[in-house]
Order: structure tokens, then sequence, then C-alpha cells
């Protein structure tokens, strides 16, 4: 499941910020096959894109829709669009914002950092994922 491999990346010894995790999980869990390189694009979404704005969580989660639902790019169809809407509008009904600031102020913990965050995250994500039937 992505909610266990996200743990591995978030509160294991990989030292990954919450989009970090994210991505790297969704790689490994869906079988992405993103390099190094690729990976690290996410580095800068971290607590709210340095700023404490959009959830790193919820942006790691949309770069691997992405990859896993765009062949090409995102105008050949509607489908990144809706399930990009999809899972914003269900981690938003879930968590009360996607607002990282906020987001701490109502759900992070010292000793887990943001786990809670990032798990629901995840589980969002995969039903969405396994939802579309994606097989990697």
């Amino acid at each position: 499941m992505l909610s266990d491999t996200v743990r591995k990346y978030y509160i294991g010894d990989c030292d990954l910020n919450c989009a970090e995790a994210m991505l790297y999980a969704a790689n490994e869990e869906y079988g992405m096959l993103l390099d190094k390189k690729a990976l690290k694009t996410m580095a800068a979404f971290g607590g709210g894109m340095g700023i404490e704005e959009a959830c790193g969580a919820m942006t790691g989660g949309l770069a691997a829709l992405g990859v896993l639902f765009v062949k090409d790019r995102a105008h050949e169809s509607d489908r990144i669009k809706r399930l990009s809407k999809e899972f914003i509008e269900a981690f938003k009904e879930k968590l009360s914002t996607e607002n990282c600031r906020k987001l701490k102020d109502i759900h992070r913990e010292d000793a887990s950092k943001c786990e809670y965050i990032v798990v629901t995250a995840a589980e969002l994500l995969d039903k969405i994922v396994d939802r579309e039937g994606f097989r990697g």
C-alpha cells in the first residue's frame, strides 16, 4: 500500500520532505521508473514550497498523477484536470485545507511531524490510482 511506502520515505531514515516522500513512494509503489533527477523535482515543494503555502504532500500526489495519467502533455484530454481536481477536493475535504501553515497548525505533531497529512494524501492518491486501473 502506498501509505506504508510513504511512511518509509517520510518517517524512515530517508530524511525526505513531504513532497519528495510522496513521489518517491509513488515511484516505488506504482513502478513509475523515475530517475533520481526526476525525483529531485519535488525537493522545492516541501514545506508548502518553502513558504507554507500549497501542501507538499498534495503537490507530490499531483506530480504522481501527472506521471501516471498523462501520455504526452496535459492538454491531450481533460483526464489530468479531472483527476487533479478530484484529488485536491478529497484532500481538502479530509484535512480541511490545502494550506501548509494551516495544516501544520491542525495536524502536525512534534514526534511524527506531518505524518498524518502525508499518509492521508497517500491513501487518497491510492484510491484514485486503484479506481483508474493503473498497472505499473
